[in-house]
């Protein structure tokens, strides 16, 4: 066993615990973990693929959901793997810099997934608000841009967070109590005051992820004043369903990823096993729920898919 101290700037390896008190439970914990990334994973490519083969599916919607589905490959991708490595083959060990290789993957892809959800809820505002001019509204440019700046605030505001944390010395010990990278975890096994840091942290994550729930909750709050005037009941009931089921998932997204960061700043009571089991679940529910709900459940890319299983079997 490596002594718990050191005198390096930092550690060559960290040792993650995995969930605290739930140890004897990590390999049955791991089954439904594993079931939930195949179905991610298989259900993310089928739609990259399928709006890839179709041009009649080159839309906003389907455009801004091939974003997403991106997102979802790569943010499940930097934890599912290495976490079952740790609930099945304990393997504990995790490199210093794949540790911060592996937190700014989660950081930025979880602030993109927050900022597709919002690109999806203006391109459903502007598609039932405003059809007669969705497509010139959201051009290709238009959609382009939206995507890149995107990408470009999720890079921006979390670059920094391996960056401070590789300034920082770590003589305490090199156990995470957590299953994978996360910021806050890392940074409270500095030997220094981290509040300046800590607080940087929780406050990008709080204005990026409130100003996108308040901005999806308006959007949705105008498709449904636009849906209730819908001449058609049957119209209505439809929208509603799809809109509902979009909500279901975006609530999932904000209600756990906001229970993590306020459980960091107010939750010191709330029990560490359950802390990171909540933690666990906006990085695994949504990339699995998504292709259920945005694909299965888009008529189109259904029938499409349905269509080239009938050729491949035939």
């Amino acid at each position: 066993m490596p002594p718990l101290n050191t005198s390096r700037p930092f550690p060559l390896t960290f040792l993650l615990m995995g969930i605290p008190g739930l140890e004897h439970l990590h390999a049955w914990i791991g089954i439904p973990f594993c079931s939930m990334y195949v179905v991610a994973v298989v259900g993310n490519v089928t739609i990259l693929a399928v709006v890839r083969a179709e041009r009649s599916l080159h839309e906003p919607m389907f455009l801004f959901l091939c974003m997403l589905s991106v997102t979802d490959l790569v943010l499940s991708t930097s934890t599912l793997p290495r976490m079952l490595c740790l609930f099945w083959l304990g393997a504990q060990d995790i490199a210093f810099d794949a540790c911060l290789t592996q937190m700014f993957f989660i950081h930025s892809f979880t602030t993109m997934e927050s900022g597709f959800f919002l690109a999806m809820a203006i391109d459903r505002y502007v598609a039932i608000c405003n059809p007669l001019r969705h497509t010139t509204i959201l051009t290709r440019t238009r959609i382009a841009i939206m995507g890149i700046i995107v990408v470009i605030r999720g890079v921006a505001f979390f670059t920094p967070h391996p960056i401070l944390l590789k300034q920082l010395p770590y003589c305490r010990t090199r156990i995470i109590a957590h299953t994978y990278c996360e910021f806050m975890a890392v940074v409270k096994l500095a030997c220094m005051d981290t509040g300046a840091t800590k607080r940087y942290s929780l406050s990008v994550a709080s204005v990026i992820g409130s100003s996108d729930a308040i901005l999806i909750a308006v959007s949705y709050a105008f498709i449904l004043r636009s849906v209730f005037r819908l001449p058609s009941r049957e119209a209505s009931f439809k929208a509603l369903g799809t809109c509902g089921s979009h909500v279901c998932v975006i609530l999932v997204f904000y209600s756990t990823a906001g229970f993590s960061i306020f459980t960091h700043r107010f939750g010191k009571n709330v029990p560490a096993h359950i802390h990171i089991f909540i933690a666990n679940m906006y990085l695994l529910v949504p990339p699995f729920l998504n292709p259920i709900v945005y694909g299965v459940r888009t008529k189109k890319i259904r029938e499409h898919v349905l269509r080239m299983l009938r050729v491949n079997v035939s």
